[in-house]
């Protein structure tokens, strides 16, 4: 059930932060569409005497900011997450008790009300004070998620102290776990989760919203990487416990909608129902959950053609036909760079470390890996900063090659808008995508001496789609 859009990621390393980083660039060594500007080189010679390699430093703040009080509007949310003992994901053959440790830092990310809790299933060889611990936990928990749990004592005593547990989920654990949504039971054939295959659902209403939540969780977890296992309990929490902030307003507002769309779009709507590539990405689009991004982009980069932009242009950008708002994240704050060469950052050396290799070479930079499974990750990328014709322009272009629904491989290509923001190192981006405008806060985290690499973090947001994302890509020239 799983959206594939690379091969098979080659063995996980972790990051400075303890995150897995999905590396899943294939090298894959191609002409690059002959760029069709002018534009001006870096100041910088790419090879100088000392060719040192700083450690990248991020920093990521996890606190409320300084002097600021937020107000708690819902209950804490309580995650209590059981991982078998010594048991390696297939995130780069990272312990399962670093991905979930991660993945507990990253939900505070997105709600501060979000706890987690991560404990590995040797309790039970513990002392008895460990076990009374883990009891206390589970009695207040909404969801307990339970990972590579195989061994027979840890099976029977979850079982035994999970029963008021209103959300149960385990994936690659013992058959014998029991599985529960909203508090009613989920029986399914064990492959591995507990939505390789669902062959029967007791006490539970078959409702479309239902099977969505659990098409949704079982394809994210299938992708294998730290932002869909979030993503995983992200989509529980607002089906099942509380509404989402960044999964909210992302459907359709019934006749309203409707209403919207033939008013002021009929023409829009009829040139893309009569066109197939154009037809072909609503009915994909119509399969996807709408939370889920890495489907709903799959869908438009398959398909994208003239006629889907001037719908989508229309339908959400000019009209706001579905009445969605997503806003930039706040979180995670990442620091950019403070100096290069010994010298304090300034904006116009920021923009040339963006520039990279323009001059020397046909790109800027290429991407070795990416963190956001949606928007990072493609079988090859390059990266083209330069500045325009008019005084303090700047623009990039990514030339992306895609691996559509149907089998091919193709290239897309972006021009993105780009204005300093108010520290050096920090940007402030903006594209219409497919008619649909994103606007991004980038942030130049470090870039090695030699130029022999660069990380990337952004933060952005396409407002009138609902939807919210982060990402970060680590470059070099040369690319995987």
């Amino acid at each position: 059930m799983s959206l594939v859009l690379e091969p098979p990621p080659p063995p996980l390393s972790k990051s400075k932060t303890g995150a897995p980083l999905k590396r899943c660039f294939t090298s894959i060594r191609t002409a690059l569409p002959p760029p069709n500007h002018r534009f001006r080189a870096s100041r910088f010679p790419l090879h100088p005497t000392s060719s040192s390699r700083p450690t990248v430093t991020v920093v990521l703040k996890t606190e409320k900011e300084k002097n600021a009080v937020t107000e708690q509007k819902d209950p804490p949310v309580r995650i209590v997450a059981v991982v078998g003992q010594g048991s390696v994901s297939p995130l780069k053959c990272t312990p399962w008790e670093e991905v979930m440790m991660h993945t507990a830092k990253r939900l505070k990310w997105v709600d501060e009300g979000y706890d987690m809790v991560v404990v590995t299933d040797n309790f039970h060889q513990s002392n008895y004070q460990t076990a009374m611990d883990l009891q206390k936990e589970l009695a207040c928990a909404d969801i307990l998620l339970v990972v590579a749990v195989t061994n027979q004592d840890s099976v029977k005593w979850i079982g035994t102290n999970s029963g008021n547990i209103p959300n149960v989920i385990c994936f690659e654990s013992d058959p014998g776990l029991v599985n529960k949504l909203g508090g009613s039971y989920v029986h399914s054939e064990m492959k591995g989760s507990i939505f390789d295959k669902v062959v029967g659902i007791s006490q539970l209403k078959k409702t479309d919203e239902t099977k969505e939540v659990v098409q949704t969780v079982s394809e994210a977890w299938d992708r294998c990487n730290s932002d869909d296992i979030r993503f995983c309990l992200l989509v529980i929490i607002n089906a099942y416990i509380q509404p989402v902030p960044t999964l909210k307003n992302l459907r359709s507002k019934g006749f309203s909608t409707l209403n919207c769309m033939v008013k002021n779009c009929g023409p829009q709507i009829l040139d893309c129902l009569m066109d197939p590539n154009c037809r072909k990405a609503l009915q994909c689009l119509n399969k996807c959950s709408p939370v889920d991004q890495v489907c709903n982009y799959r869908c438009i980069a398959s398909f994208e053609s003239p006629k889907l932009e001037a719908f989508s242009l229309c339908v959400l950008q000019k009209n706001n036909c579905l009445d969605l708002d997503a806003k930039i994240p706040e979180k995670p704050y990442v620091q950019p760079m403070l100096k290069f060469r010994g010298k304090d950052l300034c904006h116009e050396t920021a923009e040339d470390l963006f520039v990279g290799w323009m001059g020397s070479l046909d790109w800027s930079w290429r991407v070795v890996a990416g963190q956001n499974p949606a928007y990072d990750q493609f079988p090859c990328q390059y990266q083209l900063f330069y500045r325009g014709k008019a005084k303090g322009s700047f623009w990039y272009e990514p030339v992306f090659q895609v691996k559509t629904l149907e089998g091919e491989l193709v290239w897309r290509r972006r021009k993105y808008r780009v204005k300093r923001a108010n520290v050096p190192g920090t940007f402030y981006f903006s594209v219409l995508d497919n008619g649909v405008v994103s606007k991004e806060y980038w942030t130049i985290v470090d870039v090695s001496e030699d130029f022999s690499w660069g990380l990337f973090h952004y933060h952005g947001a396409a407002r009138v789609a609902g939807q919210s994302y982060t990402g970060a890509v680590l470059v070099s020239p040369d690319g995987p």
